[in-house]
């Protein structure tokens, strides 16, 4: 298993990206137009997104027991039952949000240790097909980042072509295709790392917790990207759709996303040829800095529109080297046998903030006005920018973790 495996994970990883996307759009377009409830639409999304962050967080221990292949194809091929029942319900009449609901949370928590469960694998598979780590993080970057822009074009596509409840119907069968590639291709990661500890599911979930926390680089990170998530979440579902209707409408909206989202694609596939020669610190606080107060201050000041979309394309190109640096320390700094339940829970903490984003961004719109949450929120992220160059553990982010360290942070697990 050489340069197949690596093959076979980003086209696993893209397939079930791309079925999110579309559920992204899909969703809250079925609620919205035939389901006719507005406030529904946030409980759905609420719904799904609650058990995404626990079950991701829960998962991981599962992940190390079982292997992060066999956890990745049976909860992918159980979130396809779940996905397809949607359109079933609805063309039988019966789909009502009070269905939606609970299917949507079952999905959540499907997608949490199928999410995690594929991230587990990125060390074996770059082991296997004997490519540096953070070639492959930015691979698995560029992936993510090309599954958002085509899957928000395709959403729209079979949305209109076919309406929302079949759409997902399209996105159980990306995620069954994404089941079947990493069983029919990944056949060398069936066996999980050997663990002797003995300790039990709650043991093993605290012992993930306790290596992330004495691990001063890795929990000073995870912290960061939980305040910046927070931030990105607000600009995203409130600022930026509140700016586009005073722009001149939804085209707007999606210029500035898809020329963001451009820069973040061809940042991330340099990041895959060039990371390893670059200092991380400094690039990951450049990148942290170019999509905080600068972007924000972008839909503020009043320049031609061509600056802001080429402000967020340079911002855009500057976050796609974060994500494959920060995943490869990860992987650096986290033993095998542990991977599964670090990293889920790096992720689950880096997520859980989001739903509160949206929530801040429209108080602070109610509040103060679109331009001065722009700016709160901006100033917010410029002081989490300052961050790296503060705290010591972020310092320790230019080297390999010791073994000396690796092992003293084991034995503290």
């Amino acid at each position: 298993m050489k340069r197949p495996a690596l093959s076979a994970l980003l086209l696993a990883q893209g397939t079930a990206l791309l079925g999110t996307r579309l559920s992204m759009i899909a969703v809250p377009w079925l609620v919205l137009t035939e389901l006719g409830d507005p406030i529904w639409a946030g409980v759905v999304a609420f719904a799904e997104i609650a058990p995404y962050v626990v079950a991701k967080a829960a998962g991981g221990p599962l992940i190390d027991r079982l292997s992060a292949r066999r956890v990745s194809v049976w909860t992918d091929l159980a979130s396809v039952a779940a996905l397809a029942a949607v359109p079933l319900l609805y063309g039988l009449g019966v789909l009502t949000p009070l269905l939606l609901v609970p299917l949507m949370a079952l999905v959540g928590t499907l997608r949490g240790p199928a999410d995690a469960a594929k991230y587990a694998m990125v060390p074996s598979v770059a082991e296997a097909a004997d490519v540096p780590l953070t070639r492959v993080t930015g691979l698995i970057s560029g992936i993510e980042r090309l599954s958002g822009l085509v899957g928000a074009g395709l959403a729209a596509g079979l949305v209109a072509l076919i309406g929302p409840a079949n759409a997902l119907a399209v996105n159980a069968g990306l995620v069954g295709l994404a089941a079947l590639v990493v069983a029919v291709g990944l056949p060398g990661l069936g066996r999980p790392e050997p663990d002797d500890s003995g300790e039990g599911y709650l043991a093993q979930l605290r012992g993930g917790w306790r290596f992330l926390r004495a691990d001063g680089t890795l929990l000073a990170i995870t912290m960061m990207v939980a305040v910046t998530n927070l931030l990105d979440q607000g600009m995203a579902v409130v600022l930026q759709p509140l700016w586009a209707q005073g722009a001149g409408g939804v085209a707007y909206l999606g210029a500035s996303q898809v020329c963001f989202g451009v820069g973040a694609l061809c940042g991330s596939l340099v990041a895959a040829g060039w990371a390893e020669r670059v200092p991380r610190l400094r690039t990951y606080a450049i990148g942290f800095f170019l999509i905080g107060l600068p972007r924000f201050a972008l839909f503020v000041v009043p320049l031609p529109i061509w600056t802001l979309f080429v402000g967020l394309a340079i911002g855009g190109f500057a976050a796609g080297f974060i994500n494959p640096i920060v995943s490869a320390i990860i992987f650096e700094r986290v033993p095998r046998r542990l991977v599964g339940r670090v990293s889920s829970l790096f992720t689950a903490i880096a997520w859980s903030l989001m739903p509160l984003g949206g929530l801040a961004a429209g108080a602070l719109v109610q509040g103060a006005g679109l331009t001065a949450a722009f700016l709160a929120l901006g100033a917010a992220y410029f002081a989490a920018t300052m961050v790296p160059f503060l705290v010591p553990g972020f310092r320790r982010m230019d080297a390999r973790a010791a073994e000396a360290e690796v092992e003293k942070l084991e034995r503290a697990a």
